[in-house]
């Protein structure tokens, strides 16, 4: 059986936020989110519940408003 690996994207929130002509420090500011913690979203890392629940309180929005998952074999090819 192959493994997948899950990745994730947080081009909607950027979107949402040019949408909302909303900063990403703005955006920070407002919920509390470590310099390090937005570091690692604008490489695509996963980030805790937490941050995207708080990011989704500040801005009235869902889950899939702020993450895209895509799963990725080991191979690298998306399935």
């Amino acid at each position: 059986m192959e493994k997948n690996e899950i990745k994730v994207t947080y081009s909607p929130l950027w979107k949402l936020l040019i949408d909302r002509k909303m900063a990403k420090s703005e955006l920070r500011s407002k919920t509390h989110i470590a310099a390090s913690t937005f570091t690692k979203m604008n490489n695509d890392q996963m980030v805790s519940m937490d941050v995207i629940a708080r990011i989704c309180d500040e801005l009235q929005c869902t889950f899939d408003d702020v993450v895209q998952i895509e799963k990725e074999s080991e191979e690298g090819a998306e399935a």
